[in-house]
């Protein structure tokens, strides 16, 4: 079984029925990839998930990737350029067919991370040889991109356009849609690291995949969450020591169990909003039948699930 069947078995038996089920026309996001840089199965990984998620392609997890579609204008975005880019556009040919015209209106990057930017590579004379693909970058992301090989012959050979992002500064995609970048703070070693929040005509999506813990940031992520409809936000670990023999210190995220417990306080229509994603092949939330899971659900909010449709 392939990977691509597997995931359309995903988005039939999805677990978590979609927030919002969009009229034929609407615009929408459609969640490519739930897992953090490496996926699920990860490289090396021996361990029992990883070995079931070898041999049975329906326990794979595609990287934290988003798709914007507009069904009207037929033009198609996507949020982060993922090692699964290969996969993930075909998921969004398949969903939202464009027999004419380029495979991608553009790309929105949110950080240097390898899960994030890596799938770039598929653009260049190797592959797609893409024309001019807009790719939409923080300042310090984009030099990063115009000076450091092998992104810069990219840029070179006219395979992307690099354009660059400012903090809260909307980008109108279309008559119908926006996206705002926002500044978060992370390991930020090449690049500034954002999270998106996207805008259509009746409804709004925010997206901060990585971001190091929630203390850190100056804007109170409540007030975040409370002007969008939806918000997909860092789940990268259920909780401490979930990686033996390793310092988690180096690798700061907001474990689901800190997030949660920050968001008891709010009413029930707030924390329904959540749903987690970017999660760790560790990560024992992305088990459908484990007591995480039941704990994120019984707190009234939900592990993103690919093939998930929020719309716009």
């Amino acid at each position: 079984m392939s990977r691509l069947i597997a995931f359309a078995l995903l988005i039939a038996g999805c677990a978590s029925a979609p927030p919002s089920r969009p009229s034929p026309n609407a615009p929408f996001v459609l969640v490519l990839g739930i897992a953090q840089d490496g996926g699920l199965p990860q490289a090396g990984c021996r361990q029992p998930h990883c070995e079931r998620a070898w041999t049975d392609p329906r326990e794979r997890r595609l990287v934290s990737s988003l798709a914007i579609v507009d069904p009207e204008s037929g033009e198609r975005w996507l949020i982060d350029a993922t090692p699964d880019f290969r996969e993930q556009l075909r998921v969004i040919e398949q969903v939202a067919p464009r027999p004419n015209g380029p495979n991608l209106d553009g790309i929105f990057l949110t950080h240097a991370h390898i899960g994030h930017y890596a799938g770039l590579i598929h653009l260049g004379r190797e592959v797609m040889g893409a024309r001019r693909m807009p790719v939409y970058a923080m300042p310090r992301m984009e030099q990063f991109l115009r000076t450091n090989g092998p992104w810069e012959q990219l840029v070179t050979l006219g395979n992307i356009e690099p354009r660059a992002l400012a903090h809260r500064s909307p980008v109108r995609l279309n008559a119908r849609i926006s996206v705002i970048p926002i500044l978060v703070p992370h390991r930020d070693e090449y690049s500034e690291t954002v999270g998106f929040v996207i805008e259509g005509p009746s409804g709004s999506a925010l997206y901060i995949p990585d971001i190091d813990k929630w203390e850190k940031w100056d804007t109170p992520i409540e007030s975040v969450i409370a002007d969008v409809d939806i918000a997909l936000l860092d789940g990268t670990f259920y909780a401490d020591g979930e990686l033996p023999g390793r310092s988690m210190a180096d690798i700061p995220h907001p474990f689901i169990v800190e997030t949660l417990s920050r968001f008891s306080r709010l009413p029930a229509s707030e924390r329904n909003k959540l749903h987690f994603i970017h999660l760790n092949h560790s990560n024992p939330a992305l088990n459908r039948g484990s007591t995480a899971r039941a704990e994120i659900e019984k707190a009234g909010s939900r592990v993103a699930e690919e093939g998930m449709r929020i719309g716009l």
